[in-house]
């Protein structure tokens, strides 16, 4: 266990809490990978190629549905996306489980339930997006799951060791409103950006002017608040290591986000008379989805830090957490 200082006592993260917490981080990851592959099946077109569901060619074979299936790059793609998916939802389903068993935060186990109502939601809408050929559905498709993988990121906030002392973190201070708001208004902006970028992908072909501009302009809008996120806590918070490596990650993923923004799009263009895509160019959007969902995670996880209430985890420990023990009743 990991001693945590609450007013005079001390309290301990318990073994159970620390490995809900890394379970936790493991189905975020795997979350990853299914936003990567769900990237790989758009740029390459493979979204009908099973054009049923929730059979694969009408057959329910989850491992095998056609013969040698892993062969052709289209159903490798789809199927793949959805044999990921299903144990993403095998995942969050044992989390909830766990969460809602162990876990004496009331809302905290309900984030398990929405947690579970979302995974479920996010294969149903594949699967009619398949059924209607609909490339709107497949457009909420992506923005759906951008929110998951945030709920995801907030869970495995709110199970660490971090979190559990940040009530020491934050002094409440004049300065304090203002990076709340600046850390809202980025994660408000990020998530108007892949919205943008969903748009720009699904309806506009990734080259189509009116939808650029928007995602441009979105992407400035982000590096403002970025910006001022960072000047704030750079001038008042720079002392606090939580909200420094905050900072740091969000900053850095902006600029490389930036990066596989622009080279995607350049890409994109020069290859705009091939009929095929290139590994290049699947790689640079597939990059560019995953780096904004991990620019997410870092905004939403300083956010959520700089709202956290000062004494929530006093409170845990006086309603006698099972996250949370006293030294004394530990040793």
């Amino acid at each position: 266990m990991v001693s945590l200082p609450v007013g005079k006592t001390t309290y301990l993260v318990s073994r159970e809490t620390k490995w809900r917490h890394r379970f936790t981080i493991l189905t975020a990851v795997v979350t990853v990978l299914l936003l990567a592959w769900g990237g790989v099946v758009t740029s390459i077109n493979a979204g009908m190629a099973f054009p049923d569901w929730p059979t694969s060619l009408g057959s329910y074979n989850w491992l095998n549905p056609v013969d040698r299936w892993w062969a052709n790059p289209a159903y490798l793609a789809e199927h793949g996306h959805r044999i990921l998916g299903s144990v993403t939802g095998l995942l969050t389903l044992t989390l909830a489980v766990w969460t809602w068993q162990t876990d004496p935060r009331a809302w905290m186990r309900w984030l398990g339930g929405v947690a579970v109502l979302l995974v479920v939601a996010q294969g149903v809408l594949g699967g009619l997006r398949v059924v209607f050929v609909s490339t709107n559905l497949a457009m909420v498709h992506a923005c759906v799951a951008q929110l998951f993988f945030a709920l995801l990121v907030s869970m495995a906030l709110f199970t660490s060791e971090g979190w559990l002392q940040a009530s020491s973190q934050l002094a409440s201070t004049s300065r304090l409103p203002g990076l709340r708001r600046a850390t809202l208004a980025t994660v408000c902006a990020l998530y108007v950006q892949i919205v943008l970028g969903a748009l720009l992908r699904h309806q506009g072909g990734g080259t189509d002017p009116l939808y650029v501009g928007l995602h441009v302009t979105g992407a400035c809008l982000v590096i403002g608040f970025v910006g001022v996120t960072g000047a704030i806590a750079l001038k008042h918070f720079w002392g606090k290591a939580l909200i420094r490596r905050g900072v740091l990650a969000t900053a850095g993923a902006v600029a490389l986000q930036f990066v596989l923004g622009f080279s995607a799009y350049l890409v994109l263009v020069y290859e705009s008379a091939v009929a095929r895509r290139s590994v290049l160019q699947v790689a640079l959007n597939s990059a560019h989805l995953v780096v904004g969902a991990i620019l997410m995670a870092a905004a939403l996880s300083l956010t959520l830090l700089v709202w956290r209430p000062a004494q929530s985890l006093a409170r845990s420990a006086s309603n006698g957490s099972s996250s949370l023990q006293p030294a004394s009743a530990a040793s």
